[in-house]
């Protein structure tokens, strides 16, 4: 197991197998909220939010951010609907 973390990982890339596991985790954490994000800002028509997710390699940040701030609010069209149809 020593040789594993702390041995010569990979020699042609200059680092370590810690590192290069570390690198595989990060891309499958940004790839899964750049799936979600692209998903939501392409089914609400947000054309700007899915070409800066879709362009911008942020570790998952900018998809995170779409999500929890900038989404549209679905219960908010709801209830205009309803109260139109009050009227």
């Amino acid at each position: 197991m020593y040789n594993f973390i702390y041995g010569m990982g990979y020699p042609g890339l200059g680092i370590s197998a810690a590192a290069m596991f570390f690198f595989v985790i990060l891309a499958l954490w940004d790839a899964a909220w750049k799936a979600v994000g692209l998903w939501k800002s392409g089914t609400q028509r947000q054309l700007v939010w899915f070409i800066f997710i879709f362009i911008f390699n942020t570790a998952g940040i900018l998809p995170i951010v779409y999500l929890l701030w900038f989404q549209k609010d679905k219960k908010l069209k709801s209830t205009n609907l309803k109260s139109k149809r009050r009227k």
